[in-house]
C-alpha cells in the first residue's frame, strides 16, 4: 500500500483491520473519473481504476416465478442475456466490460441455483474475451436475506447459512468479484427514518451496521482468498438510497437525505478495512468518499440509470466513476431490441465521452461540467461533489471509531449544505432549511461515547433488534 495511507493493525492477515488515518487521494488535482491510486485488476484482464471508464451492465428477470418448475425457463432468460451481452459488446466496440449479477432471493436461499446462472455468465464471458479479446470480468453479488425474520438473525441461523453457502458457491462458479448489499443495521434505520429521529439513524449507522459490516466482510474476504476472487465492496443503498426515494416522493427532507449519504460511507468503509479492494458497487453512491481515503476505484450509476430510480444526481455521480452502470434493467422488449442491450449502448457512448476526456487530457473540464450540471439543485447533489467528498472523508478519518465518524460525517454535511446556502450556491426552501436546523440541534446533542447512546436506543428500538446479533 501507499506511503503509510493504510495501517495493518494485526499480526495476521486474516485477522487484520486496516486503520484509515489519511487520505489517499488529498486534493482536487488528483480526483476524477478513471483513475485510481489502487485500480483492480479482475477476470479477463480488466484493469478498472487504471485510465478508463467501463460500462457495468446490470440486468434482472422480466416479471416471472422462481421455482422448480420454471427454473428452465428463467435459464433461457439468462441465456440470451448472455448471447447479447457478446453480441452487443462486438457490436459497440467496447474497450472492456464489467457485467454484474445480482442474485434474486430464490437464488441466495438455493446456493445451487444461483451458482448455476454464474457459471453460464462466466463462460459467456471467457468465450467474449476469447474471441475478441474483450477485457470483462462478472461481478456478483447475493442478496442478503438474513433480515427476512424479525428481528434479523444476522449471524446464525438458517437465512445466515444460506447466504454464506451462496457466497461460497457463487466464488467457486466463476464470480470474479464478489460484494453484497448488507442489511445490517437496517431494521432500527428504517423506523427511525419514519420517525425523522436523528439519534435512532446515528446509532443504525455508526453503531449497529459497521458491528455487522465487520462480522460479515470477515466471511466474505476469508471466502475470497479461498477461491481466489476479488472481494470487491459493500453498498449502502438499504440506508441512503432509501432516504433518497422517500425524499424525492415528499416523504422526507432532501438535506436529511443528504446527511445520511454522508454518514453512510462510514459503514461502507468498513468493508475496505477489513480487506475489501473494489470496485464498489455502482449503487454505493457514498463511493466517492471512499475512493478519496482508500483510493479504490468506484462504480457508479446515474442518468443512465433511471430504468431503475429517478435521482437528483444523474450528472455529478459520473463525475469520480470508474465504472458507469445502469443499475438494473428487466430483460424487456424495447422498440430497438432488448432493454438491457438498449442500456448498455447507453452506458458505452456515456463512457466513450469519458475516455475522450481522458485521452485529450480534458478530464477535469468534464468532471467539473458534470458537478456544476447538478451541484446547485439539490443538497443530494451538493455532497457528491469532489470537494464536498474530500471535505466528508477528511472529517472522518480525523475520528478513529465507527460511531464518532459518522457522527463527524453527517455534521460536516451539515456544515457543508449551510456553506452553500450562505455563498447562495443552494437555495433551500423554508420546510428543509427548518429540517437543517432540527438536524444540526439533533448532531450537536449526540454523545461522544457510543456506550452512553446504547441504553435510550435500547429503549426506544430494543423490540426491533437483536444485541447478539451484533455481538452486544
Amino acid at each position: 500500500m501507499t506511503e503509510g495511507c493504510i495501517e495493518l493493525m494485526s499480526e495476521h492477515m486474516d485477522d487484520a483491520t486496516i486503520a484509515y488515518d489519511r487520505l489517499l487521494i488529498p486534493d482536487i488535482s488528483g480526483f476524477t473519473f478513471g483513475r485510481s491510486p489502487m485500480p483492480v485488476e479482475c477476470g479477463f484482464g480488466l484493469n478498472v481504476g487504471g485510465g478508463k471508464v467501463y460500462p457495468e451492465l446490470n440486468f434482472t428477470l422480466p416479471p416471472m416465478s422462481i421455482t422448480e418448475d420454471s427454473w428452465e425457463a428463467v435459464m433461457t432468460e439468462y441465456r440470451d442475456i448472455a448471447e447479447m451481452i457478446r453480441r452487443a459488446a462486438a457490436r459497440l466496440r467496447l474497450p472492456g466490460l464489467m457485467v454484474e449479477f445480482e442474485l434474486l432471493p430464490p437464488m441466495t436461499e438455493r446456493p445451487a441455483w444461483g451458482g448455476e446462472i454464474v457459471a453460464l455468465l462466466h463462460e459467456s464471458l471467457r468465450r467474449a474475451h476469447d474471441d475478441s479479446g474483450l477485457p470483462c470480468a462478472l461481478r456478483v453479488t447475493p442478496t442478503d436475506i438474513r433480515d427476512m425474520v424479525r428481528p434479523p438473525l444476522l449471524r446464525k441461523g438458517p437465512a445466515w447459512e444460506a447466504l454464506e453457502a451462496s457466497i461460497a458457491a457463487c466464488a467457486r462458479a466463476g464470480a470474479d468479484v464478489l460484494s453484497i448489499e448488507s442489511v445490517g443495521g437496517k431494521e432500527v434505520h428504517d423506523q427511525a427514518l419514519l420517525y425523522g429521529d436523528i439519534h435512532g439513524v446515528m446509532f443504525a449507522l455508526g453503531v449497529l451496521a459497521p458491528r455487522d459490516m465487520d462480522f460479515l466482510w470477515r466471511v466474505i474476504v476469508r471466502i475470497c482468498r479461498e477461491h481466489g476472487v476479488v472481494p470487491g465492496a459493500d453498498s449502502a443503498c438499504g440506508f441512503a438510497n432509501t432516504a433518497m426515494q422517500l425524499a424525492s416522493q415528499g416523504m422526507l427532507p432532501e438535506v436529511l437525505a443528504a446527511v445520511i449519504r454522508a454518514a453512510s460511507a462510514v459503514r461502507s468503509l468498513v468493508a475496505f478495512s477489513r480487506g475489501a479492494v473494489g470496485p464498489s458497487k455502482d449503487c454505493a453512491y457514498e463511493g466517492p468518499v471512499i475512493k478519496a481515503i482508500t483510493g479504490a476505484p468506484i462504480s457508479m450509476e446515474g442518468k443512465s440509470a433511471s430504468c431503475a430510480h429517478f435521482s437528483p444526481v444523474g450528472n455529478i455521480a459520473g463525475a469520480l466513476c470508474d465504472l458507469w452502470s445502469n443499475e438494473s434493467v428487466q430483460n424487456v422488449r424495447l422498440l430497438s431490441g432488448s432493454a438491457p442491450e438498449a442500456f448498455l449502448e447507453s452506458l458505452a457512448y456515456d463512457c466513450r465521452v469519458m475516455n475522450e476526456a481522458l485521452r485529450s487530457g480534458q478530464e477535469r473540464m468534464y468532471r467539473d461540467m458534470l458537478v456544476e450540471s447538478d451541484v446547485h439543485l439539490s443538497p443530494q447533489a451538493l455532497v457528491l461533489s469532489p470537494q464536498s467528498t474530500l471535505r466528508i472523508a477528511g472529517a472522518i478519518i480525523r475520528e478513529k471509531t465507527p460511531y464518532r465518524r459518522t457522527c463527524a460525517a453527517a455534521r460536516e454535511a451539515v456544515d457543508l449544505i449551510r456553506d452553500a446556502v450562505r455563498e447562495d450556491r443552494l437555495a433551500l426552501p423554508k420546510r428543509e432549511s427548518e429540517w437543517l436546523k432540527k438536524i444540526q440541534s439533533a448532531l450537536e446533542s449526540l454523545p461522544d461515547a457510543e456506550e452512553e447512546l446504547m441504553a435510550p436506543m435500547i429503549d426506544s428500538y430494543g423490540s426491533l433488534f437483536s444485541p447478539a446479533s451484533y455481538g452486544l
